[in-house]
């Protein structure tokens, strides 16, 4: 897992989730941030997106319900492995 995008992923997800950066582990998700929701989820996302200058896809959106699964997925974006030919 890079550790440089890892950090980026839990600053913004701190400042998304309005938590302390020290609360949020790979291990945080949906099931144990109290202030993950759906419209959060959205936020984050989008945080995200702006962040990073780049879209995800629908199931990209979807599956990433934990810090560590955004790190994977922002991973593979970047390293262009979700191209489609």
């Amino acid at each position: 897992m890079n550790i440089i995008i890892l950090e980026n992923v839990r600053r913004i997800a701190a400042d998304v989730f309005g938590i302390d950066i020290e609360e949020i582990t790979p291990q945080s998700s949906i099931d144990t941030i109290k202030s993950w929701d759906s419209l959060q989820h959205l936020s984050f996302v989008l945080a995200l997106e702006q962040f990073y200058s780049f879209q995800f896809e629908p199931e990209d959106v979807e599956q990433m319900k934990s810090i560590e699964i955004t790190v994977m997925t922002i991973e593979e974006k970047l390293l262009g492995k979700d191209i489609k030919p």
